[in-house]
């Protein structure tokens, strides 16, 4: 009996053993995936410095008018497409009234699924990298 009971203690223990290299092996697995991601993320923000770095390089030499443009075009594009979404669905909304259309129908063609993902990426292209550079 003191023999099958020593036989089962180091089954016991073997299985044991086996667990604590399974969970060490997970761990391991996890600290290599964190580390490429880190240092992906460094080499992007590196990326991103030398970009940024070379952007404002092409501004010296240039006159304060030219300067000015270069940081206005994403607001210009910005309110340009923006301006356009409005223009486009009022006149929409005029023609569709004028002709008779419900409000809620005119409400529902003119703000689908489509329009909010129009609107989103407009918003995001002007928002999305200053959110992210600070």
């Amino acid at each position: 009996m003191q023999i099958e009971r020593e036989l089962e203690l180091r089954k016991a223990g073997f299985e044991a053993q086996e667990r604590i290299e399974q969970i060490h092996s997970a761990q391991l697995e996890m600290e290599t995936t964190a580390k490429a991601t880190e240092n992906l993320v460094n080499a992007q923000v590196a990326e991103m410095s030398a970009i940024y770095k070379h952007d404002e390089s092409l501004g010296d030499g240039t006159s304060q008018w030219m300067k000015n443009l270069r940081a206005g075009v994403r607001s210009f594009i910005t309110l340009g497409f923006f301006f356009l979404l409005v223009f486009v669905d009022v006149g929409l909304f005029v023609y569709g009234y004028n002709h008779g259309v419900a409000f809620p129908d005119l409400a529902e063609k003119l703000w689908n699924s489509n329009t909010q993902a129009l609107f989103a990426s407009i918003i995001a292209f002007h928002f999305g990298g200053r959110a992210f550079g600070k």
